[in-house]
């Protein structure tokens, strides 16, 4: 490290794609150890300087010290050499693999004859995760751990490289708020123990807990550098969003009125899904009445996905049924569930909704196409002011109507893929993490959004495994554990360690 006890200094990097400009002379700095907070809105430059620093992506200008030296990183691989290490929102690991297997993929000692040392190999991890703090059994299989334990896996593969800079790329975003705390203690740890962690979240409450500095970036440029003493949540919010923002999204005054019963499911059971994590649903009852924002709450394994799937037709019923305003309705596919006016938008955009090297014009269209066409001729200029007026509702930043939707913002993806199922001005919108990977103030627009279509008499389902988010918009709450329902409780009146005890205990 250098002599400002800075592991990592980056200098006025600047960076253009295709002429547009995605970093403007920013600078990062890094101690050794410690957990450095990198903060912004989508679209505020965070993925671009993640990219430099771990070698995927060279800048226009500026430069990278590395422990005091002028370093060129050149490659991924080039990062590694020189003990940079990134854990990706999308974990690569070989699932029929063991822990061990994994951690030492393509490393793994070797006996005289060249054969793989299974002994060496366990012995090693062993010694290696109990380093670490990680209560793991190198023998066990990955596609039998939790999705935080493999982030562990993750962390344990970097450390057995003498990684001494973690990138953590929203490494809680798919995780429950347990699961979530056991990964923050052991990036804690692991921070006071001397590796530095640069950790990228959308979750303030998380940052303020974990993190001894804060860089937020603001449309591609610095907007502000400081230690945890020096700011609260509010102050780093106005950072981002270059306007003062609440923390937490509050339902407006609620003059709109709840109306009938719209949908109901009775005794819905489903098969297990081989290859998903998650529970089956064992006989699940609920109803949501139009002009209501129902919440879902569960752990993983819950059930709650399942349910949402089978209520749109995504994965079949074993046994139940569902009524729609009073009258029952067959859904077996989820052309049945449009037809209808039920529309779900998934927990993963990326697999179950996006077509990444379409366009974002075609990809909103994609669920409309009926509306957008007359006589087989798709009516462009339908489309295009439908596409427009969405696009300021939602406030979705794209460079045109064609740009691949893979190019977008995490945040700008889910928004273009709620705006597609809003223009078929649906009668219940299931939305399964809504806010996942978007930044705070987006979130609070998606929640403003919801909350008006509750106010149109849209029936609105939301599943979040944050209780904040579901405590601060919905009119009820139901839990589920082990795919069934343990208890319901008002909005207003929910607290999140009755809805934890309700989750994990049961009523």
């Amino acid at each position: 490290m250098d002599a400002n006890g800075y592991r990592l200094v980056a200098e006025n990097l600047t960076k253009r794609y295709f002429g547009a400009v995605a970093l403007v002379d920013v600078s990062l700095t890094i101690r050794a150890g410690g957990i450095h907070g990198l903060l912004g809105e989508n679209g505020a430059g965070k993925s671009t300087l993640l990219k430099i620093i771990s070698g995927v992506h060279r800048p226009d200008s500026g430069r990278v010290l590395w422990e005091g030296q002028p370093v060129e990183i050149w490659s991924p691989r080039a990062a590694g050499a020189l003990g940079i290490a990134m854990i990706h929102q999308e974990l690569n690991l070989v699932q029929d693999l063991s822990v061990a297997e994994n951690v030492f993929i393509r490393r793994e000692p070797t006996t005289r004859l060249g054969l793989i040392d299974w002994s060496a190999l366990r012995r090693m991890t062993r010694e290696l995760l109990d380093r670490a703090g990680i209560d793991l059994d190198p023998r066990a299989l990955v596609r039998e751990l939790s999705i935080a334990e493999q982030q562990m896996v993750e962390i344990a593969r970097a450390l057995s490289t003498n990684a001494r800079l973690l990138i953590m790329d929203e490494p809680t975003s798919s995780l429950p708020e347990r699961e979530s705390n056991r990964l923050l203690e052991l990036m804690t740890t692991l921070g006071k123990s001397g590796i530095s962690i640069l950790f990228v979240t959308h979750r303030m409450a998380e940052a303020l807990a974990v993190c001894d500095r804060f860089t937020v970036l603001r449309d591609g440029r610095l907007a502000g550098v400081a230690a945890r003493a020096e700011v609260s949540a509010e102050r780093l919010i106005s950072m981002m969003a270059g306007r003062e923002a609440n923390v937490l999204y509050k339902r407006s005054s609620k003059s709109h009125t709840i109306g009938a019963v719209r949908l109901a499911v009775e005794d819905i059971r489903t098969h297990p899904i081989r290859g998903r994590r998650g529970a089956q649903v064992r006989g699940v009852s609920l109803s949501v009445h139009a002009g209501e924002i129902l919440g879902l709450a569960g752990l993983v394994g819950a059930g709650r996905s399942e349910l949402a799937r089978a209520i749109f037709g995504a994965d079949r019923r074993v046994s139940g049924r569902i009524l729609l305003d009073g009258e029952p309705v067959d859904i077996r596919t989820p052309r049945d569930a449009m037809r209808l006016g039920v529309v779900l938008a998934p927990e993963d955009r990326k697999r179950q909704s996006l077509f990444p090297n379409l366009g974002v014009r075609a990809n909103f269209a994609m669920a409309a196409l009926d509306r957008f066409s007359r006589f087989a001729w798709m009516q462009k200029g339908t489309e295009a002011r439908e596409l427009d007026r969405f696009r300021l509702a939602l406030r979705i930043r794209m460079s045109g109507a064609d740009q691949p939707a893979r190019r977008l913002s995490g945040g700008n993806q889910q928004k273009v893929i709620l705006a597609r199922w809003l223009v078929r001005k649906p009668k219940v919108l299931i939305v399964d993490e809504p806010t996942r990977g978007v930044d705070v103030a987006a979130k609070s627009e998606v929640h403003t959004l919801l909350d008006q279509l509750a106010a149109e008499g849209v029936a609105v389902i939301v599943i979040s495994s944050e209780l904040p988010e579901l405590m601060s918009i919905a009119d009820r709450i139901v839990t589920l554990r082990e795919g069934v329902v343990t208890g319901e409780t008002p909005g207003p009146e929910a607290t999140s360690e009755g809805l934890m005890t309700l989750m994990t205990l049961g009523a």
